[in-house]
């Protein structure tokens, strides 16, 4: 077999965006972590009760499943992809390892199924998608149906309780390490794997090229299919896991778990760099950006601000935030023509 040397210019302008992204990822990290900062300060001399010990843990509590879920989103939208089916994914995961033990199945064999449902949702997602040839939109909004329409068939629609459960299993949604909350310590650690093997990895440093121009990719030798078969497979993964996770932490499996997760990840994400063109995007940023939209729904929490505007207010960080997405492309590519 023979391998293919890529040009002298082709390795040049690969080093060049590389070392151009590299330098944005952190202007952009460090200007959202300023923002995060100021608005830290901001709600602590004006809202009362924001920096009590309670409410920063709960905060950082329920951070961590949105968290975790933007970790797999920043795969996908990297790849010029998108996946509206996690919520949902997350919904059905809970559910399932839910009923069965809330029918005598042990609670880590009934984990092991509803983590194999959630690969299969991930797998039709990326099967449909780089084989078939499927709108990601088109197919991960169809998932979003199946997988939220099978949890409230499981629990016919409505919340069960489950006791009895696993010590060990409890421990992960409920338990703390020398203080800190076990999802915080989750989180992290998904994270920080995560952000190691999309810098590090030769492998998932593909999804960036595969991202930015999916034909030269393709023509520079990258399997393009089994890239994107590989981001779907670890979006729902991840999505699953998270779903556990809220089991872990509540006790009840409910099929309206998850509603909105979708969105709240990809607006963490392109508040945190991302472009839903595809190419760009930290892990990093997206965290961030997790926190930043969790202190704004906080504060409006503390300010007894209605639920409804709390939507509101997600619906609107995300529409700007789409908004100077589609605005830097459009500069960047009057630049290229120049």
């Amino acid at each position: 077999m023979k391998m293919r040397m890529l040009p002298e210019t082709d390795y040049k302008e690969r080093k060049r965006f590389k070392l151009f992204n590299l330098n944005l990822f952190q202007f952009r990290e460090a200007s959202l972590l300023s923002i995060i900062v100021v608005l830290f300060i901001l709600l602590s001399l004006t809202t009362p009760g924001f920096l009590t010990s309670e409410n920063l843990k709960t905060t950082l509590i329920g951070l961590t499943l949105d968290g975790i879920i933007a970790v797999g989103m920043t795969l996908v939208l990297v790849a010029a992809g998108v996946d509206l089916s996690v919520g949902s994914i997350l919904a059905l995961s809970g559910v399932l390892a839910g009923y069965l033990a809330y029918n005598g199945m042990n609670v880590w064999t009934a984990s092991l199924v509803a983590m194999a449902v959630s690969l299969l949702a991930g797998f039709l997602n990326g099967f449909f998608i780089s084989r078939i040839g499927l709108n990601p939109l088109i197919m991960t909004l169809g998932m979003m149906s199946v997988a939220r329409g099978v949890a409230y068939v499981i629990t016919e629609g409505a919340p069960v309780s489950i006791t009895g459960l696993d010590p060990g299993f409890l421990f992960l949604g409920q338990g703390e390490i020398l203080g800190i909350p076990m999802l915080v310590v989750i989180l992290i650690v998904v994270a920080v794997i995560g952000d190691v093997l999309l810098r590090k990895s030769v492998y998932l440093r593909q999804v960036y090229y595969v991202g930015s121009n999916e034909k030269a990719a393709r023509l520079s030798g990258i399997d393009v299919k089994k890239v994107k078969m590989m981001i779907y497979i670890v979006c729902a993964l991840l999505a699953g896991i998270a779903g556990l996770l809220s089991l872990s932490r509540f006790s009840v499996a409910t099929p309206t778990a998850g509603m909105g997760a979708e969105l709240r990840a990809i607006s963490a994400c392109v508040i945190g760099g991302a472009s839903l063109t595809g190419g760009v995007g930290t892990i990093t940023g997206a965290l961030l950006g997790v926190v930043l939209v969790g202190l704004v729904n906080n504060a409006l929490v503390l300010l007894d601000v209605s639920v409804y505007w709390q939507s509101l207010v997600t619906g609107l960080v995300l529409i700007v935030a789409v908004t100077l997405d589609v605005v830097n492309n459009r500069r960047k590519q009057k630049k290229q023509t120049i």
